[in-house]
């Protein structure tokens, strides 16, 4: 009988334990979410040949090397449903040299929780931070300032590593006293692997709806259509000196007459398209672009071209039309992490070829995202308007 009781009262209390889990999940509230998607360079990983476990060492974050490394914590929480809360992330390769971060403002217990989402891109990941006593919650409209009260797992103002199974996303948590409810604006500051350093949030609305106003970078563009070249007569064996092999194009993407050298670019998960203007110069003229074209970010991580749309990549074409005409040939570059705000576009230059004018030469040239972005209406499909 003894027994009996004793087992029973662990059922119980089991089930009171479950209960209390459910009622702490039924108290969480969403106060504001990153509609954009965060991409962090990740650092090549390395495999030991004894435990095949990849390993990254990720960068130096501000103020860093001034910390303790604490070596390894444990416990560290994950959460499988993040493509759940974050459904764009289903988007987003998992093959690229970058993790998405992602974050959601809670209120759970009378506490105000920064959840940080981070998908692991090796096995282990050393040399990481997550915050210090930088980090704060500004109340915009009084100035009240709410300060870190710890983390989840116990990582506060160290650097530190930790484990888990590459792909796997962790949920690293930052615990604020709770906001009051008359909070509506808020910045958040001191989260630097999250961009978070001054972050501008818009908390949920009485509607119930959370919006945001600035997530650190733009949310994604959708993939941009354009019209495909018509392929006249394909590339018979291909001889960059002898221009009757070369490949002949009309009917290419129109666009209004715009400035020489006027460029556009999407951002996508899968892919960055740079549009380029051209103009013609004669009823049939030729052309040469891709190859080894890259684009490089401040940090000096390389975004390899990967195609031409409609038209060959690294081989001399032709295109007909008509005098005047002003048309786009589209680069596809590997995806660019949104935070970025300026690359470069290297154009190597190509080898010498038998033709009159002959000139295949190369660029180095900066070019500002968020300029270009705005650029892309320049790229609208424009029909050819003649008067005879």
């Amino acid at each position: 009988m003894i027994i009996c009781l004793v087992a029973l009262v662990c059922l119980v209390t089991q089930a009171q334990k479950k209960s209390t889990v459910v009622t702490s999940r039924q108290e969480v509230k969403v106060l504001a979410k990153c509609d954009g998607i965060y991409m962090a360079g990740t650092p090549e990983s390395t495999v030991d040949k004894k435990t095949k476990k990849s390993t990254v060492v990720w960068h130096d974050t501000e103020n860093n090397s001034w910390h303790e490394d604490m070596g390894f914590v444990g416990s560290v929480p994950t959460v499988d449903n993040i493509e759940d809360l974050f459904p764009s992330l289903a988007n987003v390769p998992k093959d690229r040299p970058y993790s998405p971060v992602v974050w959601q403002l809670t209120e759970e217990n009378q506490e105000t929780v920064l959840h940080c989402y981070f998908r692991m891109p090796a096995d282990i990941v050393k040399n990481f931070w997550l915050c210090s006593d930088e980090c704060v919650i500004l109340d915009k409209a009084t100035g009240t300032i709410y300060r870190c009260r710890r983390t989840v797992p116990d990582c506060y103002g160290k650097v530190f590593s930790f484990k888990g199974k590459e792909g796997t996303t962790v949920d690293f948590q930052i615990i604020f006293p709770k906001l009051a409810d008359t909070v509506d604006e808020i910045a958040i500051y001191g989260v630097p692997n999250w961009y978070m350093r001054g972050m501008d949030v818009s908390l949920v609305s009485k509607s119930g709806h959370f919006w945001q106003d600035y997530c650190g970078a733009e949310a994604y563009d959708t993939i941009p259509q354009f019209h495909k070249p018509h392929l006249v007569s394909e590339a018979k064996q291909y001889n960059k000196d002898d221009h009757k092999t070369w490949a002949v194009y009309d009917d290419a993407h129109l666009i209004k007459p715009v400035k020489d050298g006027t460029y556009a670019i999407w951002q996508t998960p899968q892919a960055t398209y740079l549009a380029e203007a051209c103009e013609m110069n004669w009823m049939r003229e030729y052309f040469g672009r891709g190859g080894d074209e890259m684009l490089i970010d401040q940090s000096g991580h390389r975004y390899k071209c990967k195609e031409i749309l409609g038209y060959p990549n690294d081989l001399l074409f032709w295109n007909e039309g008509i005098t005047g005409d002003h048309f786009a040939i589209v680069h596809v570059f590997e995806p660019l992490p949104l935070e970025i705000e300026t690359v470069t576009l290297v154009v190597p230059e190509g080898e010498p070829f038998a033709m009159w004018g002959a000139n295949w030469s190369g660029k180095v040239q900066p070019l500002n995202l968020k300029e270009l972005r705005q650029n892309q209406p320049l790229f609208q499909y424009h029909a050819r308007q003649v008067v005879k």
